[in-house]
């Protein structure tokens, strides 16, 4: 996907970064990048800030498709992916979300339009994401579900 492709660019990393090496580039690409040392000009400062917030971006992207994250996430992806039922899905740019009756909702990258319109047509949605989605593609947790404390 692009964005990923983009994000990893302008962090200047690979697929294969750990968290802690995210970290460390991401807080001086910041200290290189804070609007506040840019205080004699207005449009640096302008500069600044818009490149700031795109790292800020970049970073919290990156780090939600690590799979140091999505290893540390797996029992609940897990149990989502295999008790809850799909409540609906999108599909925009090669990116499906899929949101499910636990209240969560996850995005896929990369997913070819050919997939999306097989998923839109199987009889059973859940049992083809299953099978040819879940475990496919790179993916990152967009809302978490909530806990209802017992």
């Amino acid at each position: 996907m692009k964005k990923i492709v983009d994000y990893r660019k302008l962090l200047g990393v690979t697929e294969a970064a750990e968290l802690k090496d995210l970290k460390t580039i991401y807080r001086n690409l910041m200290k290189d990048w804070h609007p506040d040392k840019f205080q004699d000009s207005h449009e640096q400062k302008q500069e600044a800030e818009e490149k700031s917030k795109t790292i800020i971006e970049a970073y919290h992207f990156l780090v939600s498709i690590a799979p140091e994250t999505r290893q540390l996430n797996l029992a609940e992806y897990t149990e989502t992916t295999t008790t809850s039922n799909i409540a609906d899905f999108e599909y925009k740019s090669q990116t499906l979300q899929v949101f499910f009756l636990d209240g969560s909702s996850y995005e896929y990258f990369d997913v070819p339009k050919a997939t999306y319109v097989k998923l839109v047509n199987a009889d059973s949605p859940g049992r083809f994401a299953r099978r040819h989605i879940f475990n496919s593609f790179v993916y990152r947790n967009v809302v978490r579900r909530e806990v209802v404390a017992a």
